[in-house]
């Protein structure tokens, strides 16, 4: 079939004025994405550079010593001379965190394995909602609850005031409960069907495949939930401020006060004067933990390739 010479002449046209608008589109949308690279890389590197500027200005400016604030044992900013011992905050922040973990995890770990392997449509439909909810709630709500409930209860059955590091860990280990319980999760459900079956096809119990199979399979996707709780631990203020003491020593146990360096920067920012020594030597306790955030991502990212191993 013959076309009029005027159609043939106007398709070469049409089809020149559709590709600039094609590439268009196209350069408006790397544009676009580009732009927000730009913008979250600058944001990042501006956090960094300044609290790095302002947590550095005690060493460089004040002749605060790096040792001294690591590993003293004294914390009296208004004294004379000044002492700024950050060993027990650091010591706060890591036993809180830790023993957070510690009881997260096998809770978080059971609950996931019940989800997933002994009752998975219940876990799917009830379960897992209600874990991922906990993850919703404010942390003043966690800290008044552990202050109403935790405290009293501690208080009346072990020795002490009921505050300290065990009501500060068993807080966080509950706040930390859906990160644990998710990650897992995730985990267990992107497990090949294949290693299952296999296992049941060649014997195995239910109890046998979860603890020689699917566990050691997926153990470096268990610990990245361990450590994401960790960080989300060892990060938070408010509920820990409530409930922990805010005693700047090192307990000899954990029904004893403590203070930790979210709690002490939190406390302590609003009454020092901007640019003052003591103003810059919280921006240095914010800079451990801005330190302690790089760690916590760098074994993640040491765990994921592992997972891909």
């Amino acid at each position: 079939m013959n076309l009029p010479a005027s159609e043939v002449r106007s398709a070469p046209a049409a089809k020149e004025r559709r590709i600039p608008k094609h590439l268009a589109e196209e350069w408006r949308g790397r544009t676009y994405v580009y732009l927000c690279v730009l913008i979250m890389i600058v944001t990042i590197f501006s956090i960094v550079y300044f609290i790095a500027s302002r947590g550095l200005a005690p060493f460089i400016s004040h002749g605060v010593s790096v040792s001294e604030m690591m590993f003293g044992l004294e914390w009296r900013p208004d004294g004379e001379p000044a002492v700024f011992g950050a060993l027990p905050f650091l010591f706060g922040s890591f036993s809180t965190s830790l023993l957070a973990a510690v009881i997260a995890a096998p809770l978080g770990l059971c609950a996931s394995l019940f989800m997933t392997e002994i009752m998975p449509k219940l876990g799917k439909t009830v379960l897992q909602p209600g874990i991922e909810l906990l993850a919703g709630i404010p942390s003043v709500v966690y800290g008044f609850v552990g202050l109403s409930v935790i405290v009293p209860f501690l208080r009346d059955v072990f020795p002490g005031l009921g505050v300290g590091v065990l009501a500060g860990s068993l807080v966080l280990s509950i706040m930390i409960l859906p990160t644990v319980t998710t990650v897992s999760t995730d985990a267990l459900r992107s497990l090949p069907r294949g290693l299952k079956e296999g296992s049941m096809a060649l014997g195995a119990t239910r109890w046998q495949t979860i603890s020689r199979i699917i566990l050691p399979t997926l153990l470096p996707s268990l610990l990245t939930g361990v450590v994401l709780g960790i960080a989300r631990a060892f990060g938070e203020a408010l509920a820990v401020q409530m409930v922990i003491g805010n005693a700047p020593h090192i307990p000899h146990s954990l029904f004893e006060s403590a203070a930790t360096l979210t709690s002490i920067i939190t406390l302590s920012m609003g009454n020092t004067t901007s640019g003052s020594l003591h103003n810059n030597a919280l921006w240095s306790l914010a800079l451990m933990l801005l330190l302690m955030t790089f760690v916590f991502v760098f074994v993640v990212r040491m765990l994921e390739r592992r997972v891909k191993r």
